[in-house]
């Protein structure tokens, strides 16, 4: 087996199947399994997947378990040589797992790669190819430097502005939405942070790869669109905190150790301001509907 693609469902019934529509349009030759971890879900997914795709091998949870737990539940039963972690609310093109799966096995230094990602209007998911959140690309992202100066390396280290999205190059991250990892890089490092509930655990498990002496890599030879909640509709407390305290979390485990006490409690501090302004915030926007996708966001990204 080349290949395994993992798929969270939670509530995304439509969602997922259109997603998998995509998956079993693709033009291959290289052989692929697909694993759909359902985490409770409420609506008619199980029946749904089962009745349309009985090929997918379908885990059934009895309970909400998280994105990072329910993806390595199928890591564990994956036989491919390459692990593909993708959104529910992701479409595919029909090139995508031929160009992934090659220029992986033209790259046996690459641990880690992801393709350009782009959201229903046509713009850049710009999650799909960053730095590390350190403090200093954490403020000058949260506080606005980078859209002031869209050009300049020192004011965008998160977000990678600068650099040519149709271009490819190594990167820090890429995002859980779609990410080919292989098979030896996964049994080195291990998978998913389960401390980590629906976000940030992708820029962990980046951050760990590089540090095993892996490249991660951004390839923009194929294109698939992330169709992503609303932002201009109210969201639940649980997807705000889970936001803001895995911000908390990365910082904890990869970055107090190397900064001073100041430091770490300036970031603290600036995680605090900004899960109270997210929560005045989400106040104002309309509510959204019951359905919700849960997916992996890219981590530590600040939106409110």
């Amino acid at each position: 087996m080349d290949l395994s693609i993992l798929i969270v469902n939670y509530n995304t019934c439509q969602l997922t199947v259109d997603c998998l529509r995509s998956v079993f349009a693709s033009e291959t030759g290289y052989t692929y399994e697909v694993i759909v971890i359902d985490n409770n879900s409420k609506d008619a997914s199980v029946q749904t997947l089962r009745e349309q795709f009985p090929q997918v091998k379908l885990i059934e949870n009895t309970e909400n378990t998280g994105f990072a737990k329910a993806n390595n539940q199928g890591m564990a039963v994956s036989q491919g040589r390459y692990v593909l972690l993708l959104n529910s609310d992701t479409v595919i093109q029909t090139d995508t797992i031929q160009t992934m799966v090659a220029f992986m096995d033209d790259h046996p230094s690459v641990g880690a790669s992801g393709c350009k990602i782009i959201l229903p209007d046509g713009s850049l998911d710009k999650a799909c190819k960053r730095g590390f959140p350190t403090p200093s690309a954490s403020f000058y992202y949260a506080f606005g430097l980078s859209k002031l100066f869209p050009n300049n390396p020192r004011f965008n280290q998160y977000q990678l502005g600068y650099l040519d999205p149709d271009q490819e190059y190594p990167v820090d991250c890429l995002v859980g939405a779609f990410m080919l990892v292989r098979k030896e890089t996964l049994e080195q490092v291990g998978g998913l942070d389960e401390t980590f509930f629906m976000y940030g655990e992708d820029i962990d498990w980046c951050y760990r790869i590089k540090e095993a002496g892996w490249g991660i890599h951004y390839v923009p030879r194929t294109t698939i669109v992330h169709y992503k909640g609303g932002s201009a509709r109210r969201r639940p407390f649980k997807i705000i905190y889970e936001f803001h305290r895995a911000m908390i979390l990365f910082h904890r485990k990869h970055y107090r150790k190397k900064y001073n006490i100041w430091v770490n409690g300036a970031v603290y501090a600036g995680v605090g301001v900004k899960l109270v302004l997210s929560l005045l915030t989400n106040r104002l926007k309309p509510i959204r509907p019951a359905t919700m996708s849960q997916t992996s966001s890219g981590g530590v990204e600040v939106k409110s």
